[in-house]
């Protein structure tokens, strides 16, 4: 009898719409096929078909140019404009006092600390991206566990959803909120204000911010650092070409091919006063030449053994008496975040260890180590929360922590305030204010917020680059391109009508609920961006066909959008908190999956009393 109540089929666009859809999602959510490449195929097929197939839907034929439009969106341009504000408070260290004090609380309480930072982690998620506030707390609360020997699990992950709640405050805490205001408005509802709904979020947050605090550190076990320092250390040592050695007069690339191509050569000393000479293939050896090399120490007497070197350290041949030693040399560990200029090359590729004169050691992805050895390091194109582990001298490691895009977590990482810094949080102040006045829209006060940092040099337009994902850009064009397909065929009327009908045994509230919760298992399987495009447009037409306001049903999609807490993949800072934390996807489903319920259970309360009842 279910199926009996069911709307009949749409017309042939709206049903490739549905099924371009259901592939789009398909494709988000796979890792082996570049997030930009869907987008762009989605947006490609969409154009093509309609520009072929026209259609036309009772009064005019629909351009195929308009799926195009949401390159020129307001919530695009508002979207990229934040990212590039946000970028600014992570360069000039604004963040950095909050980032002092809060270390310095840890000394004094550490449970009323928790506390304190997972309010702090939420508060300031609320109007700036939640990455610089991740990348902000991690290293503090990693220092802070190392030094109190405390369970560093029971802090991060706790943190890092916390920045994911307070993102559900305010019409620009996430990208998935801004999306959602925009395409409600675009269709005809009135626009959400910044602070409209933060009043419902506020009792769920309430009840979100009890579980992390009190309940999620007792149910995680605790996990080691996701590259310890157990890991095999580089040694830096000489391989001294003597008279009787069969190298002598032999070119560069023959005592590599005679290693197998495992030895890597950092430079050539020659010379009473040690002349560096750079490795060229056809650099020819000559006696008393010391070949700088860098390796494990098994591998070191390899190359001594097979080349017939004599293996130095600089000052000493080494032997049983006089082993290797690291020297000065530290491991640290590097998060490749937002805004790298890493994203998508390989290390070769960025000339990552001439640069830095630092070596990459190991790499993990997803929480889980690469099965790679290290010469394929440096070939493998990099992603947003790759962590390497990665050993150099002090110094090296300390300018590292200077480059935009890369967290250091090292437990000692700190952020460097920038004379800059005032600026950078004026200006986030002006661009929060001035809609919250109705002086000027968001998307005019954040493309002025961003002339105001290039204007007063807080940031360059290389910065501004960086600071843009083509991730983000092209989903969000792609999201919108689908949306306006599926109002335009009817697809998401005939979606509205399925989903009223499945539902019809339920209350208004609780169609509302179920809504909410599709929307929470879509948003940790595929995007976000995409789910709550998407979503906008049924949830007012399912609103319509109920003869219900339609703004509990736009914030059910916003708020369900957002509850991005049962995977490691369902958001950007997830990875880099698992990485950090050594997690595992269970940790993710064990901590996520009650705080989904609880925050669904409290939202949709709560919108039942305010705008049901």
């Amino acid at each position: 009898m279910l199926f009996d109540s069911l709307p009949s089929l749409p017309n042939f666009h709206a049903l490739f719409v549905l099924l371009l859809t259901l592939g789009a999602l398909y494709l988000f959510k796979r890792d082996d096929v570049a997030l930009e490449t869907s987008s762009l195929a989605v947006i490609a097929m969409l154009t093509v078909s309609f520009a072929l197939f026209p259609f036309n839907d009772g009064t005019e034929d629909l351009n195929p140019v308009m799926f195009f439009h949401g390159f020129g969106h307001e919530a695009l341009v508002t979207v990229c404009a934040l990212m590039i504000i946000g970028q600014s408070i992570v360069l000039t260290g604004a963040l950095e006092p909050i980032g002092r004090n809060l270390s310095r609380l840890w000394k004094v309480s550490p449970s009323f600390s928790l506390l304190f930072t997972l309010i702090i982690a939420g508060g300031l998620s609320a109007f700036v991206n939640n990455t610089p506030v991740v990348v902000l707390l991690l290293p503090i609360l990693i220092s802070v566990a190392i030094r109190t020997q405390s369970n560093v699990s029971g802090m991060l992950l706790p943190m890092g959803l916390a920045t994911l709640v307070g993102g559900m405050f305010t019409t620009i805490g996430t990208s998935t909120n801004l999306l959602v205001v925009s395409v409600a408005a675009d269709m005809g509802m009135e626009r959400f204000g910044m602070f409209d709904f933060a009043p419902i979020v506020l009792v769920a947050a309430f009840v979100a911010l009890l579980y992390l605090w009190l309940v999620a550190p007792k149910i995680l076990p605790e996990r080691d650092a996701s590259l310890p320092d157990t890991s095999p250390r580089l040694f830096s040592a000489y391989l001294y070409v003597g008279e009787d050695c069969p190298l002598v007069g032999e070119k560069v690339s023959k005592a590599i091919k005679q290693t197998d191509g495992m030895m890597k050569i950092e430079s050539i000393q020659r010379g009473k006063d040690f002349h560096k000479l750079l490795p060229l293939p056809d650099t020819v050896i000559k006696v008393n030449d010391r070949i700088h090399v860098k390796d494990y120490p098994d591998r070191l007497k390899e190359y001594e053994n097979v080349l017939k070197a004599t293996l130095h350290s600089g000052k000493h041949k080494i032997d049983a008496e006089h082993p290797l030693e690291a020297g000065n040399q530290v491991l640290a560990e590097i998060v490749v975040i937002l805004g790298s200029g890493l994203i998508g090359k390989t290390l070769k590729r960025a000339n990552f260890s001439s640069e830095y004169g630092i070596s990459a050691i190991a790499l993990h992805r997803e929480g889980k180590p690469m099965d790679i050895e290290r010469q394929s390091i440096g070939s493998i194109p990099l992603r947003v929360g790759d962590i390497l582990l990665v050993q150099g001298e002090s110094e090296q490691i300390e300018e590292l922590k200077s480059q935009q895009g890369i967290l250091v977590v090292d437990g000692a990482s700190k952020v460097v305030q920038t004379k800059k810094a005032p600026v950078a949080l004026a200006v986030i102040c002006g661009v929060v204010m001035l809609p919250v006045f109705d002086i000027l829209p968001i998307v005019i006060s954040s493309i002025c917020g961003v002339f105001v940092l290039l204007a007063s040099r807080c940031l360059n337009w290389g910065e501004v680059a960086s600071s843009l994902s083509t991730q983000v850009i092209l989903i969000v064009a792609a999201s919108l391109a689908l949306g306006a397909a599926m109002v335009k065929t009817g697809a998401a009327q005939y979606l509205a009508e399925a989903f009223v009908a499945i539902s019809s045994s339920l209350p208004v509230g609780g169609v509302l609920a179920a809504l909410m919760l599709l929307l929470a298992i879509l948003t940790n399987v595929v995007s976000n961006n995409a789910a709550a495009v998407i979503g906008t447009p049924i949830a007012i037409s399912v609103a319509q066909q109920l003869g219900a306001p339609p703004e509990p049903f736009v914030l059910a999609v916003l708020f369900g959008a957002n509850l991005s807490y049962a995977t490691p993949m369902a958001y950007k800072t997830n990875l880099l908190v698992m990485n950090a934390g050594g997690y595992q996807f269970s940790d993710f489903v064990k901590v996520g999956v009650p705080l989904i319920f609880l925050m669904w259970i409290a939202l949709s309360i709560t919108l039942n009393i305010i705008y049901l009842s």
